[in-house]
């Protein structure tokens, strides 16, 4: 996908000349600049260098000193309009974007042109494929609940719909100083809204500095009263936005977000939204004249004018990896924040799981499901148990708390979890979990549920990354024997105590007698055989005596490569296999004997006891969209960060990924030798 250049791209001038400690200090910002291409400098600018300043902070007045007397240009620097799930004031958390304004203006400062409204006012904004990514973009956020800030509780309920929205925003901030409003102007939007709407509810959203006790807002407590609520709680902005009939504002950029919302907001400023024939302005800004769809509006706002960056690849990237990244995050922090008690977790699965878990706030780990459960009510946490080790002792003792199953993601690894691999991917599942079709699980949900704008398109490029870099599970390698040739079904083994088979197996069970069926109903096949690879280490049972596998198996893959195998098969057979998951994934057909979850949706041929609640016909996409992206947390294993699907299927193909220490493979060593009592380890 192309990067959108910075606003100051073209300029010419690349060393920029700083007064403002926090450009310094603040590592982020700094590589953010580099990689625009910028080098901040100390002294004195000559000619073909510019003073950078940050928006219009208190130390921005040396900066603009310094260009005024040295006749240099001015840059400045603001953060974009998705940022961070905290405000930087909360807990110092660096921006996930930029906007560079090479002219010298600000967005909100509405007395001159900025670079955006140029951009506004200028760009033709007419391309179709902009215009589709700015409308998938729109909804995508409104989708996921993302905002600039995303310390806000999505579990929290709304007031009942039908309300007038009145947008509070902090006492002396710049977008009201310099956005041609002032402070009475906060009396006058709220009796406006009165006036205007007689017969409605009117809610006053304070602002969440102000929520947070950092900075005051125009409103209180001594204004409620009657039919004037104040809203301090942290509900979502678009959830707020959803059940108004009306919104208010001065210059707040939750204004900007009620147009993406379907809004036309009454605005009292002059934010860099009004003007565009999307509002409706109570102080017009004569110069703007051009009327703008909510697309283009978005595509120059937050497509085109940013610059945007990964933090696990290091680089700048589009609008939709920024967002891709900012998911990933703000997931962790909504489903982490108030904590966990883990039980039931053996040891050397503890660190993964405080990795990906323990985030903001460290897991407490416990073997004794009363005590677990006592200590969750104790501290406000929920429980995480590892899938299948629930007792009913678990279970009786946590009614009423959150209490989730963890499992291994799709994209896991490069090694077995059997030989203690880390994994770099987890499912959290409060309903079921995923290999048991006895129950519902969340997967069932996500998978039957449409993904949100852009998700089908999202998982088509994943896709063609994962196929492109061989990518599977575990991702073990091995050279391919010379096959057979003929029309070849690919059979994967699988370990015969796994609790795919043990929940979700048909009546066949066994690798050997999969392998008596496919030959019977294919007589005329080349069938291939591929022992699973926990079977093959010694680790699992399921093993085939190679005297049995005479007559049934034309080839017998040992330690090959299954994204290779895939390539040369014409199809797979299989019980619950992930590999019939990934040979979906690859185009080919699939015959289930079990009941997986990719099973039922219409694209496989069914021969096991298929749950009846799946009756939803999905696109191939849609089921990757949901196990791939949806289902699974991600830990990236070079940043420690929350990631994205994509970065992990980058790690897991270019092989970037840290081995197990070797305390790790002395233990996988010593298992292999007790492989027959499993279950200390399992």
């Amino acid at each position: 996908m192309d990067l959108p250049e910075p606003m100051a791209a073209g300029t010419g001038f690349r060393r920029l000349f700083v007064y403002n400690g926090g450009f310094l200090t603040q590592r982020r910002l700094r590589r953010m600049l580099a990689l625009a291409g910028y080098r901040l400098s100390l002294g004195l600018p000559g000619p073909g260098d510019a003073v950078a300043v940050w928006g219009h902070s208190p130390t921005a007045a040396r900066g603009e000193a310094v260009a005024a007397r040295r006749g240099v240009p001015l840059v400045r620097i603001e953060d974009a309009f998705l940022r961070s799930i905290h405000p930087g004031r909360s807990r110092g958390e660096p921006p996930l974007g930029l906007m560079i304004d090479a002219t010298g203006g600000a967005h909100y400062a509405s007395s001159a042109p900025s670079a955006l409204e140029r951009l506004l006012a200028t760009h033709p904004l007419d391309d179709p494929h902009l215009l589709q990514r700015a409308e998938e973009g729109m909804g995508r956020l409104q989708a996921l609940e993302l905002s600039k800030y995303n310390n806000f509780d999505v579990g929290l309920p709304p007031p009942a719909p039908g309300y007038v929205l009145v947008i509070d925003q902090t006492r002396g901030d710049a977008s009201i100083r310099l956005g041609g409003a002032g402070e009475s102007l906060f009396r006058d939007m709220l009796v406006l809204a009165q006036e205007e709407h007689p017969g409605l509810r009117v809610l006053i959203k304070a602002h969440p500095e102000t929520g947070a006790g950092h900075r005051p807002g125009h409103y209180g407590p001594e204004d409620a009263g009657g039919r004037i609520s104040l809203l301090t709680d942290p509900v979502s902005p678009w959830a707020l936005l959803a059940g108004a009939a009306a919104v208010y504002t001065v210059s707040s950029q939750m204004g900007f977000e009620a147009i993406l919302a379907g809004h036309r907001p009454r605005v009292f400023g002059q934010p860099f939204y009004a003007g565009w024939g999307l509002t409706r302005d109570e102080n017009p800004v004569a110069r703007r004249r051009r009327s703008l769809t909510g697309a283009q509006l978005f595509a120059a706002a937050m497509i085109l004018a940013p610059v945007w960056y990964d933090p696990c690849r290091d680089r700048l990237c589009s609008l939709e990896q920024a967002v891709d990244q900012l998911e990933a995050e703000t997931r962790a922090w909504r489903e982490d924040r108030r904590g966990h008690v883990a039980v039931g977790i053996r040891l050397w699965k503890r660190g993964p799981l405080q990795k990906l878990f323990g985030r903001e706030s460290r897991l407490l780990f416990e073997n004794d499901p009363a005590r677990a459960a006592e200590t969750a009510r104790r501290t406000g946490r929920g429980l995480l148990v590892w899938a299948g080790k629930e007792t009913p002792a678990l279970l009786a003792a946590a009614e009423g708390l959150r209490l989730a199953r963890v499992e291994d993601g799709f994209l896991r690894s490069r090694g077995l979890g059997a030989g203690l691999v880390p994994p770099l991917s987890l499912v959290t599942d409060p309903l079921g979990i995923y290999y048991d079709p006895g129950r519902e699980s969340l997967l069932e949900r996500l998978i039957a549920a449409p993904p949100p704008p852009g998700g089908l398109r999202r998982a088509e490029a994943l896709v063609a990354g994962l196929i492109r870099g061989g990518v599977t599970k575990y991702n073990l390698g091995g050279a391919l024997p010379p096959l057979p040739p003929g029309h070849r079904i690919l059979v994967p083994g699988q370990v015969e105590d796994d609790a795919s088979i043990r929940l979700g197996g048909g009546k066949v069970r066994r690798n050997i007698d999969l392998l008596q069926l496919v030959r019977a109903r294919n007589p005329g096949a080349t069938v291939i055989f591929k022992p699973h690879p926990d079977v093959e280490a010694g680790l699992r049972p399921g093993a085939i005596a190679d005297a049995d596998l005479h007559g049934l198996a034309d080839a017998v893959v040992r330690h090959g490569d299954p994204a290779a195998l895939l390539a040369e098969v014409a199809e797979v057979w299989t019980m619950t296999s992930l590999l019939g998951f990934e040979a979906l994934l690859r185009g080919l057909p699939v015959t289930c004997l079990g009941a997986p979850f990719y099973a039922g949706w219409g694209l496989t041929t069914d021969l096991g006891p298929i749950p009846a609640r799946r009756q939803a016909r999905v696109p191939l996409l849609q089921l990757a969209h949901a196990a791939l992206i949806a289902y699974p947390r991600y830990v990236d294993p070079v940043t420690g960060l929350p990631c994205p699907a994509e970065v992990v299927a980058e790690r897991l193909a270019r092989g970037t990924v840290p081995h197990p220490g070797a305390a790790n493979r002395a233990l996988a060593k010593l298992q292999g030798a007790f492989a027959s009592r499993a279950g200390l380890w399992r």
